[in-house]
C-alpha cells in the first residue's frame, strides 16, 4: 500500500515540476518575431489589428507574454490567442499594434517572457 502512495506522489511531483517548468523555458525565449492581421484564430476570434494578442506555437491560450524588441528595448504585453507563426525560425506573431508598440515594422528579434495568465482565454 505504502508503495502506491510513494509512486502516486512521485507521479504529482513529477506533473508538477513539468508544470512549472514550462514558463521558465518560455521566459528565456528569444527569437524572430513577426506580424500578422488577417482571419481568424485558433481560439475562434477575429484577428484584431488594433488589439495586444499574439500567435506562439505552444504556449496555453490567454497567457500573458511581454515581448521585448531586442533593437529597441521597447516591451508590450500581449495575450496568447492563436497558434503560430509556421515559418522557420520564427517564435510569435504578432498583431500591427503589438508590433507597433515595440518598434518593429515586419521582422524584429525579441525575447519573450512569461506574466501571467488573462482572466479570459
Amino acid at each position: 500500500m505504502a508503495g502506491k502512495s510513494l509512486m502516486k506522489l512521485f507521479i504529482l511531483s513529477s506533473l508538477l515540476c513539468s508544470t512549472l517548468a514550462l514558463p521558465t523555458r518560455a521566459s528565456a525565449e528569444s527569437g524572430i518575431a513577426s506580424v500578422y492581421s488577417e482571419g481568424h484564430t485558433a481560439t475562434g476570434e477575429k484577428v484584431q489589428a488594433s488589439a495586444l494578442t499574439a500567435a506562439h506555437k505552444s504556449l496555453p491560450f490567454g497567457t500573458l507574454v511581454r515581448v521585448t524588441n531586442e533593437g529597441t528595448g521597447k516591451s508590450v504585453v500581449v495575450r496568447i490567442n492563436d497558434r503560430g507563426p509556421y515559418v522557420a525560425g520564427r517564435i510569435i506573431d504578432l498583431t500591427p499594434a503589438a508590433a507597433r508598440a515595440i518598434g518593429c515594422d515586419g521582422l524584429a528579434h525579441v525575447t519573450l517572457a512569461v506574466v501571467g495568465k488573462a482572466g479570459r482565454s
